[in-house]
């Protein structure tokens, strides 16, 4: 056994798998391990524990806007398309909550985000038994037996309830699932006045708490997430102009059509995954228009209905500068923003003084080699630097390695547009899980 970190606890508990992060895709892994471990004797249950830096469950609960809707079908939630009989689904959630009659009534398969947020909830409290919160990771560390070979990753964490200490865990497996980050432009420091949209919520409750006007709101971006910024903050504050800075011409449709759609069948996940390196780049550039930088049409629809009555008006509070893009951001001491915002055909700059400037940029994956640490030394790597990763999810390693990486993000180079997306939720936990269960057996 390796030396502990100076100043931490190991524990005498050998887990079969330990999950990092526990969003909706661990949570979905750790439904599929309960349901396993259901009807087992104890020797044959996998033992698995999730460790979350959350205090408690979130997923995006800065664009939880009270109207906003998913863009995934409910039967696309963290079991059906897995195990259809699974008392887990958005549906047995609905009906112990008494609404399954009043949602069917409504005719969509579009839940609003914040009923599939609590339906993550109550998912993530009925497994409660198998997760860590407060638990930050800090380092995961290869083990080695006798011969050299690496069998089993200790995962060190802060441990929560003893500041300045931390705690180690080991597993023979581990699954990463610590979703995207938020990404802002080079050089971009947020602030009270300068946000992601995934602080939305917060900071526009924060405002109105503390009375401060906004005359003027600039959103940067052309995707879902900025239209939808653009039409909360155009409600909140009415007295506000919100202007939304894309170098689009407009925003672009989501192609939700259904051959389209099929990019997110489990099957094209297996077409994705064995199909060369240029088919793998041409079907992404073909269908990016079904995920990235893209915007429903009903929100199109109504933004630009929103626009023609306020110029039937007369008083224009929503703006949209197209084909354009931020050239310079001041500050006022700590009073409002000068924007300087290119108009890209003529090159001419206008300055707009801004009260609240909000970069809807997007995610990106976080950084895997970081986050892996020492564990990163043991993955092989393709021709272009990334992990390589197997059809089951779980990461090519070294010769000497018998222990187990499972990803479930940062593989759309391996495994397509569904990497990162709840549409395959499902069905990925049910593959992650049958092969630990086909480790684990072989193992007793």
């Amino acid at each position: 056994m390796k030396s502990p970190l100076m100043g931490s606890d190991t524990t005498d508990t050998t887990y079969d798998v330990l999950g990092i992060g526990f969003g909706p895709s661990n949570l979905a892994l750790a439904i599929a391990i309960d349901e396993h471990n259901a009807d087992l004797p104890a020797d044959r249950r996998i033992n698995a524990l999730f460790l979350e830096r959350q205090p408690r469950f979130g997923w995006h609960r800065g664009m939880l806007i009270d109207d906003a809707t998913m863009q995934v079908s409910f039967l696309k939630d963290l079991v059906t398309l897995r195990n259809p009989a699974s008392d887990f689904s958005f549906l047995c959630f609905l009906r112990e909550r008494g609404r399954l009659i009043d949602f069917l009534n409504q005719k969509t398969l579009f839940p609003l985000r914040v009923e599939f947020h609590e339906y993550f909830e109550w998912a993530a409290e009925r497994v409660r038994h198998l997760v860590a919160y407060d638990h930050v990771v800090t380092a995961i560390d290869p083990v080695r037996d006798d011969t050299g070979t690496v069998t089993h990753f200790d995962v060190v964490c802060r441990d929560p309830e003893r500041p300045g200490r931390t705690v180690t865990r080991r597993a023979p497996d581990i699954s990463v699932a610590v979703g995207l980050e938020p990404h802002v432009p080079p050089g971009v420091e947020l602030s009270e006045r300068i946000w992601h949209n995934s602080q939305l919520l917060p900071r526009v409750t924060e405002l109105a708490a503390a009375g401060e006007p906004v005359r003027r709101a600039v959103v940067l971006g052309a995707g879902q997430s900025a239209a939808e910024t653009v039409d909360f903050l155009h409600r909140s504050f009415p007295e506000a102009e919100v202007c939304a800075v894309f170098a689009k011409y407009g925003y672009t449709p989501a192609d939700d059509s259904p051959f389209a759609n099929r990019i997110f069948d489990p099957e094209a996940v297996d077409v994705y995954f064995g199909a060369p390196s240029e088919v793998k780049q041409s079907l992404f550039d073909y269908h990016r228009s079904t995920n990235y930088s893209v915007v429903d049409m009903e929100l199109i629809e109504s933004l630009y209905a929103t626009a023609y009555q306020e110029k039937v008006a007369g008083r224009e509070r929503l703006r949209f500068l197209n084909v354009s893009r931020i050239r310079d951001v001041r500050q006022r001491g700590g009073g409002p923003l000068d924007v300087s915002v290119e108009f890209l055909p003529t090159g001419e700059q206008q300055v707009l003084e801004t009260d609240v400037l909000v970069h809807a940029t997007g995610y990106r994956p976080r950084d895997l080699t970081a986050l892996l640490g020492e564990a990163a030394k043991v993955c092989l790597r393709d021709d272009g630097d990334a992990i390589r990763v197997s059809r089951d999810h779980r990461v090519e390693t070294a010769p000497d390695v018998t222990a187990g990486i499972y990803l479930q993000g940062g593989t759309e180079h391996t495994h397509g547009l569904t990497s990162t997306l709840l549409s395959t939720t499902a069905i990925r936990a049910g593959e992650i899980h049958r092969s630990l269960r086909d480790r684990h057996t072989a193992s007793v």
